[in-house]
């Protein structure tokens, strides 16, 4: 049995749990502890926080998903004053070994751990992720995360973190048209990331308004999609479905580009909440049209999973992946 503190960093929260990895390879989390960024002038300050919230010792291994761009000397997060440098963490956190992964990596090794009933359904067979191959993994959220995931014959796989959400962005109609324009206004190259992260929600907003003649002052994302979700605006309810469609296609091209044929998933908080959202729209429609593909898209199982803590759980994955040999 090993234990060991599992961490996942965004620019906002910080979140910690103990892990146990059972004999048999088996991961449990403790409960989590949140703590804000901005309370903390460096992660060392926050480690040192949830050891004294833990009565003063801590297991002697950590693994850590951040959200950015890891493998440097120095990692640097894009919306907090934080660094790391992997060469101190021993010596700063006082332990014997560590991981470090970016965040949607870590995603992606918590769904190749997740139990089955982790996953929802959303389209095409209903049936598992497939056993062997490869798998897409992406979820929006401030941004967009992508990963791919490849499944050995011999229960082993190999996680790869990936840019994808900084591919072109490929409009399908009229409307996808005219967020491309509205967003060129301000970007030279529009990415799929500026149309299905969480943010996005105000310019697909203000496109639609503007084609119905009812200009209106920009708002806060997150009022768009509460009143998207709670059927008290119809053109936030409008905003909130072509998102969805935007996500499908997306989603379908990042699967053709990696050859996920055994699954795709949808990962993230913002998936998690709009889940209802997703059943009922065009995702699936938009995930198919793929022209002479479409008989191939329609065959690959597409689900969200709804594990509780997967960025947590997919730390203390990557270490077992990377520390400890599979059981005999």
């Amino acid at each position: 049995m090993t234990q060991l503190v599992a961490v996942d960093i965004g620019g906002t929260h910080a979140r910690f749990a103990i892990a146990t990895i059972a004999d048999d390879g088996s991961i449990a989390l403790g409960e989590p502890e949140t703590l804000h960024t901005v309370d903390h002038a460096s992660f060392q300050t926050a480690w040192e926080d949830f050891r004294d919230r833990r009565g003063g010792t801590l297991p002697r291994a950590v693994s850590m998903a951040i959200a950015g761009p890891v493998g440097g000397e120095v990692i640097r997060f894009t919306n907090n004053p934080w660094i790391i440098r992997p060469s101190l963490v021993k010596e700063k956190l006082d332990v014997d070994s560590y991981s470090i992964v970016n965040d949607f990596e870590a995603v992606a090794h918590a769904v190749a751990r997740a139990s089955e009933d982790q996953f929802i359904h959303l389209t095409g067979p209903d049936k598992p992720l497939a056993p062997t191959g490869r798998l897409s993994v992406l979820g929006p959220g401030t941004g967009l995360g992508v990963a791919h995931l490849y499944r050995e014959p011999d229960g082993t796989y190999r996680v790869s973190a990936t840019e994808g959400g900084h591919i072109d962005f490929a409009p399908l109609d009229q409307i996808d048209d005219a967020i491309l324009a509205r967003l060129r206004k301000r970007h030279t190259r529009v990415s799929v990331e500026r149309v299905v992260a969480g943010p996005a929600i105000s310019d697909i907003y203000q496109t639609l308004a503007a084609m119905e003649g009812k200009p209106l002052a920009d708002e806060d994302d997150i009022a768009i999609w509460t009143r998207g979700q709670d059927g008290s605006d119809s053109l936030a309810a409008a905003a909130v479905d072509r998102f969805c469609m935007s996500l499908g296609s997306v989603a379908g091209d990042i699967a053709l580009a990696q050859g996920g044929f055994g699954g795709v998933v949808i990962a993230g908080g913002l998936g998690y909440r709009i889940r209802e959202t997703l059943l009922k729209s065009g995702f699936a429609e938009r995930f198919k049209a793929k022209g002479r593909f479409q008989e191939l898209m329609a065959s690959i199982p597409v689900k969200l999973i709804v594990h509780p803590q997967p960025g947590l759980f997919g730390a203390a994955a990557a270490y077992a992946s990377e520390h400890r040999k599979p059981a005999q």
